[in-house]
């Protein structure tokens, strides 16, 4: 049976995004992002939900969110979910399921700069992003086929 594995999110950064360099060398970003969804409950009053997802970005698509991306910054995102496990000091096992970006799109809002059409100054294409192709393995190849 086949699988797929997609996600699209349209939210606001919760936080700046955060970004670190991993021992081979490799930059990843850390991005949190808040998603509010409206309704009416049955009283007809109009309720909020927040839902709140993290988001990992790596090589130039990080360095650019690092770059124009801001608390508040209002972002569409491509990706798929990725779950981490690991274990923590005490020997318990955890996990957390976040979403591996592979397009970031950065959307028309307030911004501390930009180049007039609602894209940051300086963004590729004026506001999109792909992620990078996955590194190679041991046999050369391009990487496990996600799909």
């Amino acid at each position: 049976m086949a699988s797929l594995n997609y996600v699209i999110l349209v939210g606001n950064l919760t936080r700046d995004p955060q970004v670190r360099n991993t021992p081979g060398g490799a930059v990843v970003a850390d991005i949190g992002m808040a998603i509010n969804e409206k309704y009416k409950n049955k009283s007809g009053e109009m309720q909020e939900i927040v839902t709140y997802v993290d988001v990992v970005a790596w090589g130039r698509q990080a360095e650019v969110c690092q770059q124009y991306l801001h608390k508040g910054s209002p972002v569409l995102i491509e990706g798929r979910l990725q779950l981490d496990q690991w274990e923590s000091k005490e020997g318990e096992k955890r996990s957390k399921l976040r979403v591996r970006a592979d397009r970031i799109q950065f959307l028309s809002g307030p911004r501390r700069e930009g180049n007039g059409n609602g894209a940051p100054a300086g963004a590729p294409n004026g506001e999109r992003m792909a992620a990078p192709p996955p590194p190679p393995d041991d046999a050369g190849n391009g990487g496990p086929d996600p799909f």
